[in-house]
Order: structure tokens, then sequence, then C-alpha cells
């Protein structure tokens, strides 16, 4: 690039470009409407956040935490119904239509479950359901929508302010719902959220607005037609590179939620101990005694948690856009196999509650951050319909078939009495087979790519 541009971009650059440069390079103009959709996702994920409070105490109240793990099945059964209606959808409608109008659709739902949570009725499990279901389908077509918005450049330069707004969105979310949870009670948190969530699509609209107006729009006027009426499941299907990242997506996930089985495995182990020194169960406990092994385990799990949350803020913050910057999207796609290898390999050798714990905080604070990132990147030299309508598809069914990939692994472990070594093993070749996805994509998205480079160096 040469002086004169530079000078050029530093001069048209205002202060909350040179503000937002801390996290990523921001160009002149480009800052608020960055801000506004990490705003927009940021809202998003707080009222998420404050649901999945409102979920854990509808299910755990009326039934038991069994009924929870049984939920994956529940939403991969109504997203294999909804992901094609969502297309259909898309194909009638234009843009800010189909984002704002799906929006809306789920926030309706919120009224529904109040009114029948105050008359009595039993919600639980439904509303359990509809959370998982809410939170990928909002979520990935929120991302959809920044893919649609931004050329390859541009995405991937600030897709990382984006996603700072998720991780913090998560970490306020959940603060703020333990601290008025108990004085506004489940039913009025579901209003609340309701209104929150319509009204985030008033910020969509401003950035729709802000880009078409700039002329910066990657979709331009094609973002006033419907889509073509190819369904989602059919263009994961028909496109390679696609059907890797489906494949990608669902590998991730089960290693990942794995990853969690062993960890809440130890984190109980450990705190039985606490306990009752020398006993491998709470058969016995009293009710003080389980009383403090509740209180000990969510002492834990929020432990590891913020350690999580603060590690993903920390790495949004400094380290996402000079990785991307340094190694490019693609080269990102490895950053996260490979802490896995490392963190499975060590588990298979050391597989105490220390090791575990720090191995899934490093995991899951660069899931949420650097790998995060670099699989939404993934979609930007795609189609618009593979941004809305295979995106869909991908980072919500193929995303929980690996969650019910994961409870069949540990029905099987626990029938043939595997330890934490044998399912540390099992993640270890799940990793090989991941390593080998990403390169696929890699070479995939460079063919794809290299248009994108060529006009860039002309």
């Amino acid at each position: 690039m040469s002086n004169s541009t530079t000078a050029t971009r530093e001069r048209t650059r205002s202060g909350l470009d040179r503000a937002l440069a801390v996290v990523t390079d921001v160009h002149g103009g480009e800052g608020l409407s960055v801000l506004l959709l990490a705003g927009n996702i940021f809202v998003l994920f707080v009222f998420y956040s404050i649901l999945k409070v409102v979920r854990d105490a509808l299910i755990l109240s009326e039934g038991g935490a069994e009924l929870g793990s049984y939920s994956a099945a529940g939403q991969a059964l109504v997203l294999l119904f909804l992901v094609p209606a969502y297309g259909a959808f898309a194909s009638r409608v234009d843009r800010m239509r189909l984002v704002c109008g799906v929006t809306w659709f789920f926030a309706s739902h919120l009224l529904i479950f109040w009114a029948l949570g105050s008359s009595g009725v039993p919600i639980g499990i439904p509303f359990y359901i509809w959370t998982g279901v809410f939170n990928t389908v909002v979520i990935a077509q929120l991302w959809a929508f920044a893919n649609d918005i931004y050329n390859n450049d541009r995405g991937s330069r600030l897709f990382p302010v984006v996603n700072l707004g998720a991780s913090l969105g998560a970490v306020l979310g959940a603060g703020t719902a333990t601290v008025i949870f108990g004085g506004a009670g489940a039913y009025r948190l579901m209003v609340v959220a309701a209104a929150g969530i319509a009204l985030s699509t008033g910020v969509t609209l401003a950035v729709h607005h802000r880009e078409r107006s700039s002329g910066r729009d990657a979709a331009g006027r094609r973002a006033e037609v419907p889509l073509e009426r190819t369904g989602g499941f059919q263009l994961v299907l028909r496109e390679r590179y696609l059907l890797l990242i489906a494949l990608l997506i669902l590998v991730l996930n089960l290693v990942n939620t794995l990853g969690g089985f062993l960890l809440n495995v130890l984190i109980r182990s450990e705190a039985i101990q606490a306990v009752m020194p020398g006993a491998t169960d709470t058969a016995g406990f009293s009710p003080d005694q389980l009383s403090m092994l509740r209180g000990l385990i969510g002492t834990m799990s929020g432990t590891v948690q913020t350690a999580v949350n603060v590690g993903s803020f920390l790495f949004g913050a400094f380290l996402v856009s000079r990785v991307l910057k340094l190694i490019g999207v693609r080269g990102a796609l490895f950053v996260l196999p490979l802490v896995a290898l490392a963190s499975y390999s060590l588990i298979a050798f050391v597989p105490i509650f220390s090791i575990v714990r720090m191995a899934k905080v490093l995991e899951n604070s660069t899931d949420y951050s650097i790998n995060n990132t670099a699989r939404h990147a993934l979609f930007l030299p795609t189609s618009r319909e593979a941004k809305y309508k295979a995106k869909q598809a991908i980072d919500t069914f193929f995303w929980r078939t690996g969650d019910l990939l994961q409870a069949v692994v540990v029905f099987v472990g626990l029938h043939f009495s595997w330890g934490i070594r044998a399912f540390a093993a099992v993640n270890l070749v799940l990793v090989f087979a991941w390593l080998w996805l990403a390169l696929a994509i890699a070479r995939e998205h460079r063919t794809r790519t290299a248009p994108d480079r060529a006009s860039l160096a002309a």
C-alpha cells in the first residue's frame, strides 16, 4: 500500500475509527456501522444469557437435570423442519424483512410462554428446546447479515469487533440474570427479553441503511431481491465447500461437548471428595451434605465459566485481529484444533482435574474468540443463498447434531466403563479428523478468494 493511500485513509478516520483500532484495522467511516453491529449481537447475547437462566430454573423445578439432556434430540428434530421453512421464507422476502421478521417471530413466542407459564401451564421442556433453537437461528442469521454487507476484505478485518460484542454480551447477560432473577421472576424476565430482542432489529435497520447509503454494502441492490429457491440442506449437499464446513462444525461441537462432559465428571468427583473424603458417589449423603455439594459444584463450574469469559474477551480484544492479519482466516482455522490436540494429549496422560480445567478454559476461550470469528468469516466468499440458507442449516442443525453424537459417545463409553483416558483418546481421533477438514476447507477457501486477491492487487 502506498504512503499516499495510507495518509489519505488516516485523514478520513474518525475518533471512533481510531479507538476501535485497538481491536482491529478500521478504515475511515467503518467504525460506527461495525460498532452498531457489535451492539446488535451484544444485545442478543445479553438476553439469551438471561433466558438460559430462566430455562434452567424452569427445567429443574418442573422435572430434573436429566430432562435437559434430552433437549438436543428435540432441538435437532425441530430444526429439521425449521431450516427448510426458513429457506422458503427467505425466497419470498428481501433481506430486511427476513432478518426482522424472523427475530420478531421468536420474540412473540416469549409472550406466549409468559401467558402459559403465568397460567400455571408447565412449559419447562418446550421452553428448554425453544431456547436452544432461538439461540442458534437468530445468531446465525445476524452473522449471515454481517457476511452479506461486508466483502471478504472488510469482513476479515471487522469481524473481530462484531465477535467481541458477543463475548461482552455473554458476560453481562449472565451476571445480570444472577442479580435480578430473584426479584423479577422467570415469567417477567420473558417479557423484558421479548421487548429487548424485538427492539434490537432497529439496530439492524440502522446498519442496513447506513451501509446502503455509503455504497459499501457488498450485496448492494441484490439485498432488495428475495433469495433463490434452493434450500439450505440442498446447498450444503451440493457444494463441497459448504459440506466440509458443515462436517467441521459437527466434529468441532462433538469434541467440545465431549470435553465438557469430562470436565463435569471431574468437577462432581472433586466436589464429592471435598464433602466426604473417600466417597465415590452421593449414596449416604445427608441433606446438608447434598446442599454443600450443589454449592461446591456451582462455585467450581462458575469459576471455570468466568475464566472462559475473561479469556475469550481478552483474546477477542487483543489477539483475534492480529492472528487473522498474520495467518489469515485459513490459518486461524488450525489454531483451535491444535490447542485441542495438545489439551487432550495431556489429559490422556495426566487425567486430573487441574489439567482438564486448564485445558477446557484455554479451549473454550480460543473457540469463542479466534475460532468463532474465523468460522463465520468462511462464508464471506459464498453466495447470498449460502450466507443465509446454508449457514442457517450448518449453524443450527449440524451444530445440534454434534450434541446428539456426543450423547451417543457418552452412552457407549459409560456402557463399557470408559475412564477419562479413553474419552480423551476418542477426542484425539476426532481432532485428527478435524485437522483434515480444516485443511480441505483451507484449499477450497484459497480457490474462492483468489479473484478477490487479484482485484485488490490491481
